[in-house]
């Protein structure tokens, strides 16, 4: 007997990647069980599943920078208790971050890709369903998206969840509306500048110097890169990133002031008095929405 959930969690995440940097990720995962019937003449309750695989999941991998440590570009290092390093070398590109050991999902491979990750969690779940399951299939898959989007990665310092975690990130669409009709180049702009891109908040920036980080970021000078550092209820959490992925925020970046921050940027490029929509989505399903007026005078 078989048993499916189909959409059961959506992963919202980063990966490090030495050709791309830090892209954010969003995989739908759906489960199928196989095993007797127990006592209840089911093979587990959809709650259990819901319960169990999704916390699991939420747990270890979800809202994580995956970092695959088989990969010779990458160095990680414990620096005190519950607090790791870790560095991406990239040349002039390379990241690297101070946090606490939570805001982190190692994973035993070389790069992260959807087969990766799958195996991962495979090994996360290992011992921890109920003994009448004999059998678990797990498929990690793109939402499939028609249009134009991009990948971003940023953190939100004030939330009291684990958005909180400075580099985690999502797969997004973006739906751009001038007078009513999508404007499908717009889009496509929105898409290639946010591709691969870390939001940075300018209330979270800092000087390198202030950084605790490895002595793989020795050398780094801020013309090259941006620094980040903040306290939340998790711990303390530090970035350096290369310039050229980074995009700053006046604001914070959470899904409704990164749809207002659109709005605003659109409306100076389109004719005065037009109407500018925007729906902005943050990973699968979910997002917030702007509007503003056109400022561009002809």
């Amino acid at each position: 007997m078989k048993l499916f959930v189909r959409d059961l969690t959506v992963i919202d995440a980063s990966y490090l990647c030495q050709q791309r940097g830090m892209v954010g990720e969003s995989w739908i995962l759906d489960v199928v069980m196989s095993g007797e019937l127990n006592e209840m003449s089911m093979v587990l309750d959809f709650s259990r599943v819901k319960k169990q695989i999704k916390q699991i999941v939420d747990e270890f991998v979800d809202h994580r920078l995956i970092v695959p440590s088989q990969n010779n570009a990458i160095r990680t290092a414990v620096t005190k208790p519950g607090y790791a390093t870790v560095d991406l070398l990239r040349g002039d590109k390379s990241l690297h971050l101070h946090c606490p050991e939570q805001a982190y999902c190692f994973i035993d491979d070389s790069e992260v890709t959807i087969e990766s990750v799958t195996r991962h969690i495979y090994k996360v779940l290992e011992g921890k369903l109920p003994e009448n399951v004999q059998g678990l299939e797990l498929t990690l898959r793109h939402e499939p998206i028609p249009g134009p989007f991009y990948h971003y990665s940023h953190g939100l310092k004030k939330h009291d969840g684990n958005c909180q975690r400075i580099a985690h990130g999502h797969r997004s669409p973006v739906e751009l509306l001038v007078n009513g009709k999508r404007d499908l180049s717009l889009e496509q702009q929105w898409a290639e500048r946010w591709q691969d891109i870390y939001l940075g908040s300018t209330e979270d920036e800092c000087t390198l110097e202030e950084l605790s980080l490895s002595e793989f970021a020795a050398g780094l000078t801020s013309k090259t890169h941006h620094a980040f550092r903040y306290t939340a209820p998790q711990g303390e959490f530090e970035l350096a990133i290369a310039r050229s992925d980074v995009e700053m925020i006046e604001t914070d970046t959470t899904v409704e002031l990164l749809a207002q921050y659109i709005a605003e940027q659109v409306s100076v490029s389109v004719t005065s008095g037009s109407s500018v929509d925007v729906i902005a989505y943050e990973g699968v399903g979910k997002g917030a929405m702007a509007s503003t007026v056109g400022q561009l005078k002809l």
